[in-house]
């Protein structure tokens, strides 16, 4: 299948379709060592300063203003 002759919304529409069908079997998806260690420094980053950031809609906002 030439993926690139499909239009935006099928190519959509297949991934969906490709997520969809690694979720029903039930496969974990294994991380990497170095994903681990970047996600427990992200966390511990986060218990220090609390900083939960902003909400979505300041966000968008701000990036459209740009």
């Amino acid at each position: 299948m030439e993926i690139q002759l499909l239009t935006v919304s099928e190519r959509i529409i297949l991934a969906e379709a490709l997520w969809d069908s690694v979720v029903a079997e039930g496969s974990e998806i294994e991380l990497t060592e170095a994903q681990k260690l970047e996600l427990e420094r992200r966390l511990k980053a986060f218990e220090l300063d609390q900083d939960r950031g902003a909400p979505w809609a300041d966000v968008k906002a701000r990036i459209l203003s740009k």
